[in-house]
């Protein structure tokens, strides 16, 4: 179909499919927003998110304790994403797609960008350290399932199964966040929550933030984990994360809205002069 049809049929002049079009516009807003924040509201919104997610892996360990069975725990951690959405805090992970294409637009720098997913990360990791240290001593009848949970991931090495692990979850959280952007529906939001959270914690994919709390819960009921090893888990991770989001979801988006990137360049720069 000629790009003259589409706009004939279509209600807006884009060269793209209206809710391409909607979607672009409000993923690129949203990721404007977030890189022009101040390092202050990067850091206490990651703080926020390290606090809420844990929430969520709080439910998991005590769904896994009870039940033995990681897929009812990973709807229980799902609590931890609809926390991070109705509460307007947020994760590293989640700043792949939005940021990345207000970047690719010129609404923010780089400089920015890095700054974004720096601060959030430091934060989120300070926040979920804090929360572990809580549910650990808040649940001692928990002990033997933290410890179990939390090796699981250092006591594993890095293999190619472990790499593709972590590159789907990157994915899989990136896809989670485009869902939710392409929706005004609070429900909807609600429903990729749940679906997110069931497949990263439900299938035990290597998540760099997640993971890292319940190996901070491990080394805190006394495992034999130290720092140390949860930093070589967490390095190659977090590249893998990084790049599942990044390849395999936000520059396919980035290369299907092409023509809608180009235009936003102009129009900023217009706004610019």
């Amino acid at each position: 179909m000629s790009d003259e049809r589409r706009r004939e049929l279509g209600s807006t002049d884009a060269p793209l499919e209206d809710e391409v079009a909607e979607g672009f516009d409000a993923t690129v807003s949203a990721g404007a927003q977030r890189v022009n924040r101040r390092l202050r509201d990067v850091v206490i919104t990651g703080l926020f998110g390290g606090l809420e997610v844990g929430t969520g892996v709080m439910a998991y360990l005590g769904v896994l304790h009870e039940t033995g069975s990681h897929l009812l725990a990973g709807l229980g951690f799902s609590i931890g994403f609809i926390a991070l959405m109705l509460a307007h805090s947020e994760l590293f992970t989640e700043n792949f797609l939005m940021p990345v294409a207000a970047v690719a637009a010129r609404e923010g720098t780089v400089a920015q960008l890095l700054r974004l997913w720096i601060g959030t990360l430091i934060a989120n990791l300070v926040g979920g350290w804090l929360f572990m240290w809580l549910v650990v001593a808040a649940f001692p009848q928990w002990r033997e399932t933290v410890l179990s949970t939390g090796r699981h991931y250092t006591d594993g090495g890095f293999s190619l199964e472990s790499v593709v692990l972590a590159v789907l979850a990157g994915s899989t959280i990136t896809l989670m966040t485009r869902m939710q952007a392409g929706t005004d529906s609070d429900v909807a939001k609600i429903v990729a929550s749940v679906a997110g959270g069931f497949l990263l914690a439900g299938l035990s994919l290597y998540h760099s933030i997640l993971d890292s709390l319940l190996i901070f819960g491990a080394i805190d009921e006394g495992a034999d984990v130290t720092y140390g090893d949860w930093l070589g888990w967490f390095g190659p991770t977090l590249l893998f994360n990084v790049l599942g989001g990044v390849l395999l979801v936000t520059a396919l988006r980035l290369v299907r809205t092409k023509e809608l990137v180009q235009n936003r360049r102009r129009e900023t720069a217009g706004d610019r002069r």
